[in-house]
C-alpha cells in the first residue's frame, strides 16, 4: 500500500513497502525541468544534475561511484523538461546507505570550479553526441519547430554557448531557487525496513529556503506552432519526424489519446509499423509515441529509411493517417491497445525501480495517487467514439516537421 509523510518542512515522502522483494529502489524528485529555465540559463538544470556527481566535501567522484559498486547497486540521475530525478537501487539492507549518499551529493556537493570547467566538457561531449546520431537529432530539432522561442522546446542539454556562462555563483543561485522543500518528493518502493522513513526524514526534514527568494513565475503554456525543420549531414539514411498538438498529462482524455496512440504507431500491431514496415518493407524503425506535460502535450511520429525512399516514406506516413481518419479505428483495435496497455502496467509492478518513478512523478504532478485498480478502471473505460474524436482532431492540425537527409542529395 502506498503511504505518505510530509516533514515538517514541506518535503514529501512516498513509499510503497513490498515485502516479497529483497531491492529498495529510492529517488530524490525536484520539481524542476530544463522548461523553468531562463534562455540565459538552458542547460542549467541538467548541468546542476550532472555536478552532483562530482564531489562532496567528504566523497570525491570515485568514492560516490565505488560506494554503489561495492554494495552491487547503481545509481543514477535524469533530466527532463519538467523534472529532475537522483535515484538508486540497492540491496534492503544498503537502502539506509544509498540514500545517505544521496543526501551527501544533494546538500554537501563542492562545485568545485576544476570540476565545472571539466564537467562543462563531458556535457559539450554528449551534445556531440546526440548531433551525432541521427535518430536522436531529428527528435531535438523537431521541438525546436513545435514549440519555437519556448523553453519547453529548447534543448535540455543547453547550448555550447550557454555552457560557458555557467559557474559556480549561478548553480547555487538556481539551487536556490529551485532545490526548496517544498519542491522535493522522496519515492521509495520495495522492502523498507523499519526506521527508513524516520532517516530519511531526518536527512530531508530540517533544511530551508532562503527566506529572500520569492516564488518562481508561473510557466506559461506552450504554444504549438507548425513549420519545418530541414539538415543535411553525414548519414547513410533519411530520418523525418512530426509532430502534431496532443493532451497535457492532466486531460481527462489522456488514456483515450494513448489507446489512440497504440493504435497508430505504438507497437508492433499498429497501422504504421503494418503498413510502413511489413507492407512496404520501407524502414526497419517506424513508430509514434505522446510527449505529455502538465500543461501540453504532443504526438509525434519518427521513421527511418535509405534516401532514396524518404519521399515515399513520408507520403505513405500520411495516407496511414488520413486512412485512420477517414475510415476510423476498429473495436478490436481498442481492445487490443486497452488490453496491452494493462499487461504493460501490471507488468511494471514486478520492478522496484518502476514503481518508485511512478509514485515520485505521480507525486510531483498530481499530488494524488490512483490505485492500480483505479487505472484499469480508466483503461477500461476508453470508448472507440472518443478515440476517433481524437483521431479527428489532432490530424486536422498541420504538422511540425523534422527531417534530416544524407548529404550528397536531397529528394525532398
Amino acid at each position: 500500500m502506498l503511504q505518505k509523510r510530509t516533514s515538517q518542512n514541506g518535503v514529501r515522502i512516498v513509499f510503497e513497502h513490498i515485502p516479497h522483494v529483497r531491492s529498495v529502489a529510492v529517488g530524490v524528485w525536484v520539481d524542476v525541468g530544463s522548461r523553468h529555465e531562463k534562455p540565459e540559463e538552458n542547460g542549467l538544470t541538467h548541468f546542476i544534475e550532472h555536478m552532483l556527481f562530482k564531489g562532496t566535501a567528504t566523497r570525491t567522484a570515485r568514492q560516490i561511484a565505488e560506494e554503489f559498486d561495492r554494495i552491487g547497486g547503481y545509481v543514477n540521475a535524469f533530466t527532463s523538461k519538467e523534472q529532475t530525478c537522483y535515484y538508486a537501487k540497492v540491496l534492503d539492507h544498503h537502502a539506509k546507505h544509498a540514500i545517505s549518499v544521496l543526501a551527501d551529493m544533494f546538500f554537501h556537493s563542492e562545485f568545485d570550479e576544476l570540476e565545472i570547467d571539466k564537467e562543462r566538457q563531458v556535457v559539450v561531449e554528449e551534445i556531440l553526441m546526440v548531433e551525432d546520431t541521427p535518430d536522436d537529432d531529428v527528435h531535438e530539432q523537431l521541438w525546436n519547430v513545435m514549440y519555437p522561442n519556448q523553453s519547453i522546446g529548447a534543448s535540455i542539454l543547453g547550448t555550447k554557448s550557454s555552457l560557458e556562462t555557467f559557474d559556480k555563483d549561478s548553480i547555487h543561485q538556481f539551487m536556490d531557487h529551485h532545490y526548496r522543500p517544498d519542491h522535493i518528493v522522496i519515492s521509495v518502493a520495495g522492502n523498507i525496513q523499519e526506521g527508513y522513513i524516520d532517516y530519511i526524514d531526518s536527512l530531508f526534514g530540517q533544511f530551508k529556503s532562503s527566506s529572500k527568494l520569492a516564488e518562481r513565475d508561473s510557466m506559461s503554456i506552450p504554444i504549438f506552432s507548425p513549420g519545418e525543420s530541414l539538415k543535411s549531414r553525414e548519414t547513410e539514411q533519411g530520418h523525418i519526424c512530426l509532430g502534431y498538438p496532443g493532451l497535457s498529462v492532466k486531460d481527462k482524455h489522456i488514456y483515450d489519446l494513448v489507446v489512440m496512440n497504440n493504435i497508430l504507431g505504438g507497437n508492433m500491431s499498429s497501422r504504421l509499423f503494418q503498413e510502413v514496415r511489413e507492407e512496404k518493407a520501407l524502414a526497419y524503425s517506424i513508430y509514434s509515441y505522446h510527449s505529455s506535460s502538465e500543461d501540453s502535450g504532443s504526438v509525434e511520429i519518427y521513421g527511418g529509411t535509405s534516401n532514396n525512399q524518404l519521399q515515399k516514406l513520408q507520403d505513405t506516413i500520411f495516407e496511414t493517417i488520413q486512412k485512420v481518419v477517414d475510415e476510423g479505428v476498429t473495436d478490436t483495435e481498442v481492445n487490443n491497445a486497452k488490453e496491452q496497455l494493462k499487461g504493460n502496467l501490471m507488468l511494471g509492478l514486478e520492478s522496484t525501480n518502476a514503481r518508485m518513478s511512478r509514485n515520485g512523478k505521480n507525486e510531483l504532478i498530481f499530488k494524488k495517487h490512483k490505485t492500480y485498480d483505479e487505472v484499469l478502471q480508466s483503461i477500461d473505460e476508453v470508448h472507440i467514439h472518443q478515440v476517433q474524436k481524437l483521431v479527428t482532431e489532432i490530424f486536422a492540425n498541420k504538422p511540425a516537421v523534422s527531417i534530416i537527409t544524407p548529404k550528397k542529395d536531397n529528394p525532398l
